[in-house]
C-alpha cells in the first residue's frame, strides 16, 4: 500500500498574501488559483492550498526539510525580510537557530500566525 500526502488546506487571513509569503521565503512558485484555493506546490508533489478564513485562525505547524544550501538561501531571505525567528517551536530562544541531530533549524511565523520551520536533518536522525 502506498500512502502519500497530496495536499492540505491552510487557513489564512489573506490567501494570496500568505501563499506569496511562503513561496517567496522558500523559493517556490504560487500555482494558479484552483476553486477557492491558492496552492503552493512543495517538491515531492504536496500542495499547501491557502483558503481565506474569516475570524480567528488556530495556528498550525508546517516543517520543511531542506538541504544545507537551501537552508542558507531560505534563512538569508528570512533575515533579509527582517522576520523574527527562533531556535524552538515555543519561541523561547529568539534570534537563534538550533543544531538538533547535527543539523540546523529555525522557526518563523507566517502572516496568519502559522509556525513555520526549516530543518536540515529529520528529528531523531542522530548526528
Amino acid at each position: 500500500m502506498t500512502v502519500q500526502l497530496n495536499h492540505t488546506i491552510v487557513a489564512a487571513h489573506d490567501k494570496e498574501a500568505s501563499a506569496r509569503f511562503l513561496a517567496d521565503i522558500l523559493g517556490l512558485r504560487v500555482s494558479p488559483q484552483y476553486g477557492p484555493f491558492i496552492p503552493v506546490e512543495i517538491p515531492g508533489g504536496v500542495t499547501l492550498d491557502y483558503l481565506d478564513s474569516p475570524g480567528t485562525i488556530a495556528p498550525q505547524h508546517y516543517a520543511f526539510l531542506v538541504s544545507e544550501d537551501e537552508f542558507d538561501a531560505i534563512f538569508g531571505r528570512i533575515r533579509q525580510a527582517g522576520l523574527r525567528y527562533w531556535a524552538d517551536p515555543f519561541h523561547s530562544r529568539p534570534g537563534e537557530i538550533n543544531h538538533n541531530d547535527g543539523g540546523r533549524g529555525a522557526y518563523f511565523d507566517d502572516p496568519s500566525g502559522h509556525n513555520l520551520e526549516i530543518l536540515t536533518r529529520p528529528y531523531g536522525s542522530g548526528g
